[in-house]
């Protein structure tokens, strides 16, 4: 006796059987059962992501953490790139954490590395009203190169210009005008090198002359100079007696000036009148020996009146 299949239990059983495999599988791809748990972190990039792709590596340090979820533009800046990643919960992603796109060896696959994190900062947390925590990034090692390449064309540029600047029309003919005077320059020194040579011969003698008469010089006048010092310093000493000596003298002075000041006060009334006889004494004398020397009978017999001139009168005697 034949057993009876039904196919139609058998299929539906097989779709549900099918139905759930998928189900495990993408419940283990998001994370779920014995699969690994990720937190999903937001980056800001102002520079070019070309290269990267959905699905791309996050390496922390070096070690793959996680995945690249989404890739799209700022909706709030046109000049950023938004930047969703899938990185494995526990992975220390911290607040001085900073990501970086590079490429690996010359495939030029591009991902992102993850570096930074020191021990004393703390966790990296959603800051509100954002969803995701926000990871800080840096410029890329060929958006550096970029840059200085760009700084650089732009000195190469300006030095550029300077020196066509330099070698104008104008220019070119002063270096030429240069040159010629240069060269005639070059051949009067040629023709006078005798000359030169003789004058610079001479300027050395001199020099060796000034240099002999330099050292003589300092030879004969050291002693000059040494007793030149002595002797300066004997007048210091001398200076330094006379202001002892003025002093002493001030001292003198001032007691001869109160003593003077006692003798005029006592004897010089006396010595006036003294002084004022002596005067009339002398007058006195010099009368008498002009009267002498005029009439010097009449120092021994006497002085005689003197004879009455012509019309004169006799004068009167008292009347008896």
């Amino acid at each position: 006796m034949e057993t009876k299949v039904n196919y139609a239990v058998v299929g539906a059983f097989v779709l549900l059987l099918g139905a759930l495999l998928v189900a495990g599988a993408l419940w283990l791809a998001s994370g779920g059962g014995f699969g690994k748990k990720y937190d999903t972190y937001l980056a800001l990039v102002d520079e070019s992501v070309a290269g990267l792709s959905v699905g791309a590596p996050v390496k922390y340090r070096g070690v793959d953490v996680g995945k690249v979820q989404d890739i799209r533009l700022n909706p709030a800046n046109a000049e950023q790139v938004r930047l969703l990643f899938a990185i494995e919960r526990g992975t220390p992603v911290k607040e001085d954490t900073e990501a970086t796109l590079k490429t690996q060896g010359l495939t030029g696959v591009a991902y992102v590395e993850l570096d930074g994190g020191s021990a004393a900062s703390p966790m990296l947390k959603a800051k509100p009203p954002a969803t995701f925590p926000e990871i800080r990034t840096k410029p890329s090692l060929s958006a550096r190169l970029e840059n200085v390449l760009t700084r650089v064309l732009a000195k190469l540029d300006s030095t550029s210009d300077g020196i066509n600047k330099i070698l104008s029309p104008e220019n070119l003919a002063a270096f030429k005008s240069t040159l010629a005077d240069l060269s005639v320059l070059a051949r009067t020194l040629a023709a006078r090198k005798d000359t030169i040579d003789s004058g610079i011969a001479s300027a050395a003698r001199t020099f060796d002359n000034s240099s002999r008469v330099t050292a003589q010089l300092s030879k004969d006048l050291g002693p000059t100079l040494e007793r030149i010092g002595k002797s300066a310093d004997a007048l210091r000493a001398m200076g330094e007696e006379g202001a002892k000596a003025s002093a002493s003298a001030g001292q003198a002075v001032e007691s001869i000036g109160s003593d003077v000041k006692r003798f005029s006060a006592d004897a010089l009334p006396e010595l006036q009148r003294l002084l004022g006889e002596m005067n009339t004494l002398t007058i006195a004398l010099r009368r008498f020996i002009r009267e002498t020397e005029r009439n010097p009978r009449g120092f021994l017999f006497g002085r005689k009146p003197v004879p009455e001139g012509p019309g004169e009168l006799p004068e009167e005697g008292p009347s008896r």
